[in-house]
């Protein structure tokens, strides 16, 4: 079995992506796929506070900091503490609980890019946010709460959203920004998902969607986006592309 290593930066690989975290209600869609790639999954449960929309989405229930730190919510999936226990996680618990309805359901859904990370302020946990600012990451504010939802993680100075707001806060600190239409991405129970949570990469160079990239009216623009950054778009299947509250990687082969 080769050797793996916790991600230094979260979210961001250096090499091929082997444990990563994953809607539970997604395994028989995608359980091919990654056991092609060789990532081994920890699927994500329910926690019933939540809507079911987003019940078993990952980016809701907790944040992984880098190295093997990850900030959770205190009523989070069970399984999901004790799956990231079994694979050597510093679990650190959040001072807030996730209700049903927004913004009580967002403290924990920031997009963490390289040295900066997106959210609403004034609802990030004060927890994750004392983690955050403790490594010297720089919190912009933005008015979208559901931010690491809205926002696919291209690399450490690039991402791709739909929310207006997002793109310009990321262009004002120097990313590179894609800005693509609402919509086209399944989401069950609502009119339409995020292209954050129906993306993850993969590894250095590849940048995976729950679905084919090629079903969303702007795929040309995402695919052009992709390239200058050294990156390809991989499906993990051909069905419309499905917000599954993100492919979040935490481990990587060495």
């Amino acid at each position: 079995m080769s050797k793996e290593a916790f991600l230094e930066t979260p979210f961001i690989p250096d090499n091929s992506v082997s444990l990563a975290l994953v809607d539970s209600r997604y395994k028989a869609r995608l359980e091919v796929f990654l056991k092609d790639y060789q990532i081994s999954p920890i699927y994500v449960d329910k926690c019933t506070d939540l809507y079911p929309s987003i019940s078993c989405h990952p980016d809701i229930q907790c944040h992984p900091l880098g190295g093997n730190k990850i900030v959770i919510a205190p009523n989070a999936s069970q399984s999901l503490k004790n799956q990231l226990i079994q694979h050597d996680f510093e679990i650190i618990v959040g001072n807030t609980r996730l209700e049903s309805n927004y913004p009580n359901n967002i403290a924990y859904n920031v997009a963490r890019i390289g040295e900066y990370a997106f959210h609403n302020k004034k609802y990030t946990d004060p927890i994750l946010k004392g983690e955050l600012q403790s490594q010297g990451v720089e919190l912009v504010h933005v008015n979208q709460g559901y931010s690491k939802c809205s926002v696919a993680i291209v690399d450490e100075h690039s991402l791709i959203t739909s929310d207006k707001g997002i793109a310009k806060a990321a262009k004002g600190v120097g990313f590179n920004v894609l800005l693509i239409n609402p919509g086209f991405i399944d989401l069950p129970g609502l009119n339409y998902g995020f292209i954050g949570g129906a993306t993850g990469l993969l590894n250095l160079n590849a940048l995976g969607f729950v679905g084919n990239w090629k079903t969303h009216k702007d795929y040309e623009k995402i695919e052009d986006f992709l390239k200058e950054r050294g990156k390809i778009p991989v499906a993990m299947d051909m069905h419309l592309l499905a917000d599954v509250g993100s492919i979040i990687p935490l481990k990587q082969r060495v």
